[in-house]
This record gives structure tokens, sequence and C-alpha cells, in this order.
């Protein structure tokens, strides 16, 4: 018998260098059970048990603008990798987010209400499905009935057709009379895991997605004058467009430079693509949790490339699609190309995974896998921080396949601290402080809660602040506790062992243990499991000559970094630093020593990232 005890005292204590080695993390049941059946392992690598199920897509459907009808076929090969014989299969149908009295929390439009995903059948292994055994409630459809074998491959052929939303724009929808985002757009298998078994958790709009890496196919047909852009590789780019610009597509995927695809004067003259009534655009993507399109009649198109591994020369194309009349996003394509770099060589130094990045011009902010769906903004560092931050969900959570539906943290966090870190690589002049405001003018309130707190369970500001700006400073933290080198060494052991797969926060943090050689549960059980706020204060000072030492006192029961900026009477200054390990121990004071060379006149405490929930106190004046 498997003593889940001592399995959880080494889980707990993984680790090793640092002070309060012995501080243990509190572990829900179906979670220590991981352990138990070695699906994971205590030092954050999956198990040898581990599995996950996957399939193989082939999606052939036609849009409508006119109508915005979109109807088709998802054929699906299913397998079940796990020990587990399904009785049920679970659907995903997004769409029904509009449907008439489906429980939503974002408003739609009266227009927008439809009678959602319209199932015309459903055939198993080609066999009719009986109707009696599908229930659908939301946007979960439930098929009753089944026994479905480890190991098994099942198929599945769906025909069905719903109406796109014109407004009400949720991620989905119409963007202008001659421009449309599509996602979500067929109904998928949901996630069967080694933790919940099926994802049961509805889509109700504020809360993201979680979805099995899969194979697709997608076979896409519009009318002849729209272009398609989507997940994954067009492969037959010949039949769809005109010589000229199939050549500037292959064209800008070999050149560093910008290249103009499609420009105002080729939209004018109307061109483009092939001379038929409608075209029909095949895409192939692998290994991707999602796959969406987006498609316009009138958009421009700007292109470059960049090798995004030395190693082996692969080059990643970088896209930006959109309106003309959005004079601001003429920028985008260089932005958008300096974060594929900055990721691939900086941070976090991993070479970019996808074929290409497009920039669509829509109506939202939000990521899907080698797309994202960007509204253009008219100051340049909104425009900059916006694209950063979502092109980096291509690590987090498309790479890593984290469930955002339950931990939105573990992509939001990790795009947040990007935004911080890239922006200013693309512009000096910018300072990032997106959400620290927030973090310190609510810490300690009734709203406040532990980032550990399951997604669908926040409300008030902790559904921003818990899944953006907390989880982002406690990676800050930790990068400056470790040094550059060690926290890249360690992120990169995370994701050499996650990437692909479905990792849960526990992965993550044992495996930034193992990576770094650290233990650091004294910090993740006080950034992520506990409350407390983050406040510090300059207590103490005492001079002897020109030697100081400042007392630092927290107050809080947050730690932070403290960061003590000294100016001079001469109008320079010095900033002394210490990373947050020096909290480790639980002390309440640590002491800030250094000569001055010249006469001080005050010193403050406290630096863009460090968030404190009174200031009055940050000050010191001689």
């Amino acid at each position: 018998m498997i003593n889940l005890k001592k399995i959880l005292a080494i889980v707990l204590l993984s680790g090793s260098n640092i002070t309060y080695a012995q501080t243990t993390l509190p572990i829900a049941t179906n979670l220590q059970h991981t352990y138990v059946k070695n699906t994971r392992t205590p030092g954050g690598a999956p198990g040898k048990n581990y599995w996950q199920n996957t399939a193989d897509y082939s999606i052939k459907v036609s849009f409508d603008p006119q109508n915005l009808n979109l109807s088709g076929t998802v054929s699906i090969d299913y397998i079940n990798n796990s020990p587990d014989t399904l009785s049920t299969v679970m659907f995903k149908l997004y769409p029904n987010l509009y449907k008439k009295g489906v429980i939503r929390d974002m408003p739609v439009a009266a227009n927008d209400l439809t009678d959602g995903v319209h199932i015309q059948s459903i055939s198993i292994n080609n066999q009719l499905s009986d109707s009696t055994k599908r229930r659908i409630d939301g946007t979960n459809m439930i098929l009753g009935g089944q026994q479905i074998l480890p190991g098994q491959k099942v198929h599945f052929d769906i025909a069905y057709a719903y109406t796109l939303n014109k407004t009400s724009h949720i991620r989905t929808g119409q963007i202008d009379p001659g421009a449309f985002f599509i996602a979500y757009f067929f109904p998928r298998i949901a996630v069967y895991d080694d933790i919940d078994g099926w994802n049961e958790y509805p889509y109700l709009g504020s809360q993201e997605f979680y979805n099995d890496f899969c194979h697709f196919n997608a076979e896409i047909t519009v009318p002849g004058n729209y272009q398609v852009w989507a997940t994954g590789n067009l492969k037959n780019t010949d039949e769809v467009y005109q010589p000229q610009y199939a050549k500037l597509i292959t064209q800008a995927g070999n050149s560093d430079q910008v290249t103009d695809i499609i420009t105002e004067a080729d939209v004018k003259a109307g061109n483009i693509t092939k001379n038929n009534t409608a075209n029909t655009w095949k895409f192939e993507a692998d290994s991707v949790t999602d796959l969406v399109f987006a498609i316009s009649n009138h958009y421009i198109w700007k292109a470059s490339s960049l090798v995004v591994d030395p190693k082996s020369g692969r080059r990643t194309r970088v896209d930006a699609v959109f309106n003309p009349v959005h004079k601001d996003y003429f920028e985008v394509v260089n932005y958008a190309r300096k974060t594929v770099e900055t990721m691939s060589y900086q941070f976090p130094k991993w070479p970019y995974p996808y074929a290409h990045e497009t920039v669509f011009d829509g109506l939202d902010q939000m990521e899907y896998p080698m797309m994202v769906n960007d509204n253009p903004l008219e100051n340049t560092a909104d425009a900059i921080e916006l694209t950063d931050h979502e092109i980096f969900h291509t690590m987090f959570p498309f790479y890593m396949g984290t469930n955002e539906t339950k931990y939105g943290w573990m992509d939001e966090g990790w795009a947040t601290i990007a935004e911080w870190l890239i922006s200013p690589v693309i512009d000096t002049k910018i300072v990032d402080e997106y959400g620290i405001n927030a973090v310190q003018g609510s810490a300690g309130i009734e709203q406040d809660v532990p980032i550990m707190t399951l997604t669908p369970q926040l409300t008030g500001v902790s559904k921003f602040t818990d899944s953006y700006p907390k989880p982002a400073l406690a990676y800050l933290y930790v990068k400056d506790m470790l040094g550059d080198e060690l926290f890249t060494k360690a992120l990169h052991y995370y994701i050499s062992q996650w990437h692909g797969k479905h990792p849960m926060p526990y992965d993550f943090f044992n495996c930034i243990n193992t990576g770094s050689g650290t233990n650091l549960n004294w910090f993740w059980k006080n950034w992520f499991f506990d409350s407390g706020v983050p406040n510090l204060a300059i207590s103490k000072v005492s001079s002897q000559q020109q030697k100081y030492t400042v007392t630092i006192t927290s107050i809080g029961t947050k730690p932070v970094p403290v960061n003590l900026t000294v100016y001079y009477a001469d109008g320079s200054k010095q900033l002394l630093h210490q990373s947050i390990a020096c909290w480790a121990k639980g002390n309440k004071t640590t002491a800030v020593s250094f000569t001055a060379p010249k006469p001080v006149k005050q010193m403050v405490l406290g630096t863009t990232y460090d968030p404190d929930t009174d200031k009055r106190d940050n000050v010191w004046k001689k």
C-alpha cells in the first residue's frame, strides 16, 4: 500500500538550500492523489504514469459574412489515453455563450441572442447517435451511453451550424461589415485529465479556457474577395492567392525586413485572391490547443520574420493585419517582431515555438495559438504593452497547457511580467506599472483573497489582482531572488518538463524548486496561499560619520523586496537593494548599511514594483 503521508512529506519538502526548509504547502486531496497515482512527481516532473488524451480534428466550414451563418462538419478521432473507461463524453459548445437563456457573466445585446449551436447530427464510429442520449447544458454537451475503453480510439462526425454575433464582441464576432474574428467555432471534446476527470466548468464569458493538445486540419470556405488568416500553416497558398501575393508571403517568411504583402492600393485594385465566387482556405496545425480564424475584404497586411532558433535556423513570420484607417497599427508589426525576438533571446529565452504569429485588428484583447485579436490603441505605450502581453501568451497557456479556467494566474501572471519586462526593450521610455496600484489599493480588504483561490471563485477586484499583478510580482521577486541565470535555468526546467502537457500549480512550484536547487516553499506559501498586506517602513536610521544603518520593518505580513533610494544633497542618488530573500527567516526587520560618499538629503523606500499599503513611513529626511 502506498503511504500517502510519506509521499506528501517528500512533495512538500522537496528542494534544498533556503531557510524555512520545513515550510509545507497546503494541498487539496484531488491533487494529492496525482502523486499516489504517479501521474505527477514531488520534483515537479510528470510521473511515469502521466497521460493526457488527444484528438485529430478535421474541420470543414463555410461562413457567410452577409447573414453571419457558419455551418459545416467536424470529424474527430479521439484517443482515450487515460486508465479509465469513459461512459460519457463531454463536448464544449462555446458559441452557446450567446444562446437565449444561458447563464453568463458578460452582457450580451438582445440582437445577438441566438438559438445557440444547432447540432444537426452526430455519428459515433459511423453509427448515428441517439439524440435522446445527448444533453446540452449551456456551453457543455454530454453524450451518454458510451463505453470508451483505455487506449481506444473513437471516431465522431458532427454536422452543425450557428449564427455569429454581430455586436457584443466577447473575444469573437463581427468587427465591421467586412472583417470578422471567428473563435471557438466548432464542437470540441473537453479535457479529461488526471485531476478532475472531465472539465465540467461552463464557459460564462469571463473565465478563459482549457483544451487538449490536438492536431487540426481546417477547410474554411468564404466569398472569393475575402482573405483568411488562421492558426496553423496555409497549405494551399497558390490556390487562393494570385501569384504575386503568394510570392510576397514566401518573401516575408524569409526576410528580416518588413514586407508589405497587401497594401491599400492592392485592396483598391481588388485582385488579391483567386477570382472565384468562393475560395476554400486550408490550414493545418499540430500540437496546439485550439484553432481560430479571421477574415477581411479590406484589411492590409505587413509581415516580417526572424530567426528564433539559431541552432536550427528556424524562422517565425510575424504579421500585422489591420484596417488602414487605424494609423497606430502601422507600427504594430515592429512591436510584434521585437516581442518575438525578445522572447526567443532574453525572456524566457526560449525559441519561439510556432511558424507564425498574426496580430489581427479586432475589438478585443485576446490570445489564441499563433493569433491575437487586438483592438487599435492610439497611445504608443498602450499599443506596445497590449502587443507583447498577448503574444507572450504563446508560452502560457499555449505551449504550456495550463488550465486557465481554474488557475488564471498560471498564464495571466506570466503575460503581465512579460509586459513589464519586454515593453521597455521595445521603447526604453516605458515604465509599465500595470496593476500595481490595484494590488496595494485592495490589499487586506474582504475581496482580497489568496492567489491560489480558484478563478471561478474570485469576485470583485481579486478577479483582476489574483490573476494578473499579484502572481506577476511573485514571478518578478523569484527572478530577483534567484538571479537571472538561475531563474532562467529553473524556468527552462519547468518548460522542458511540461510543454505540450497540462501542469498544475504544484508542478510549477516543484519544478522551480528542483530546477533552481532551492526550496522556495516559504515564498510560495506566503505569496500564493496566505493572506496579508505588503507594508514596509523605515523604522530607524543611525549614522556615525558617513556610515549609515537603516532599519527596515515589515509591518505587513506580505514580504516585498527592499529598495532604498538614497538622495544626496548634490542631486545624485543611489539605489540600495535586498531581494525578498531578506525575509526568508520570518524576521520582521532587516538592516541596510552603506557608507555615504557625500551628504545625504533624504531616503525613500520602494520602487514601481513594490506595493505598499502605507507609504507615509517610507521617507526619511535629514
